[in-house]
């Protein structure tokens, strides 16, 4: 029997003529029926990018064999076009490795969603310098990690945590208010699968206590920002912000009361939009299809 089945197709290649109508064909012989479609032309740079979601029919009766089946099809189309492109099923879910520090609201956010149904992830462990959230990840039933972290012991630590990314067959490492710069050949080495989250006055308001330091400014936004981890420090493609208003009867407190709110927001939509195949990195910059 033929079952229905969601997939997702994402694509991104140089600008030419042809492109949707190559597509739109490819899924036409195969019997699909289009639910969702976007795409980006960049006239400044020629690139363009297409995300569709699509259901058609597992001729594998439901054993994965149709995705196969689709995957080698699409190949001959994407090899003229130079694409980089992924098809995969809507219901995969991307295993996650989070990482910690002692400010636990990302973490906590992070497992709720997941717990929740919010997020399509699996959170296959959490990885942490630090105990203070040891019981709250055990709770959730996910593995802990204490690896700690010092200057003489960072090159045993960070090839601990790869030994553990290796083991759990993680797909995206999250930094959630993980307080420790890493090395450039580990940034090197989980490239496009790492992302972080800061508070959005750097770099305006470096160094300690930057919510005393915006307090001071008078500042009328708090922010967040997500993004990818690059060799260059809380420089790399920028997925999602998040801004507050605040104002002059805001403490330094309640300023950073409101920026765990938007970190955990900016964070939270950066895991999904990136598990769910909508970012694509551009050079420094992405290309978010949402």
């Amino acid at each position: 029997m033929r079952t229905p089945a969601e997939h997702v197709l994402t694509l991104d290649c140089p600008e030419s003529p042809g492109i949707v109508h190559a597509v739109s064909r490819f899924l036409l012989d195969h019997g699909s029926d289009i639910l969702d479609n976007q795409q980006f032309g960049d006239r400044r740079d020629g690139h363009f990018f297409m995300r569709v979601r699509f259901t058609t029919t597992d001729d594998g009766n439901g054993n994965g064999n149709g995705t196969r089946i689709l995957r080698r099809d699409f190949a001959a189309v994407a090899a003229p076009f130079a694409m980089r492109w992924h098809l995969e099923p809507v219901s995969t879910r991307r295993r996650v490795l989070v990482m910690v520090s002692r400010y636990g609201h990302c973490l906590n956010d992070l497992l709720f969603r997941t717990r929740s149904g919010d997020l399509p992830v699996d959170v296959v462990a959490v990885v942490s310098n630090h105990r203070d959230h040891e019981e709250l990840v055990k709770w959730h039933d996910i593995p802990f990690f204490h690896v700690p972290v010092t200057a003489a012991t960072k090159p045993e630590a960070e090839a601990r945590l790869l030994e553990i990314v290796d083991t759990f067959d993680v797909d995206l490492v999250v930094l959630a208010r993980y307080m420790q710069v890493l090395s450039d050949g580990l940034c090197t080495r989980l490239a496009g699968r790492m992302i972080n989250i800061h508070h959005s006055f750097l770099p305006s308001f470096k160094g300690a206590k930057p919510y005393h330091q915006a307090h001071e400014r008078g500042v009328k936004l708090v922010g967040a920002t997500a993004h990818y981890v690059t060799v260059d420090l809380d420089e790399g493609p920028i997925i999602a912000q998040e801004v507050i208003d605040v104002d002059h009867s805001h403490t330094p407190d309640d300023l950073a009361a409101i920026g765990r709110d938007a970190e955990s927001a900016a964070l939270a939509r950066a895991v999904r939009w990136h598990c769910e195949g909508r970012v694509f990195v551009q050079g420094r910059r992405t290309v978010v299809l949402r």
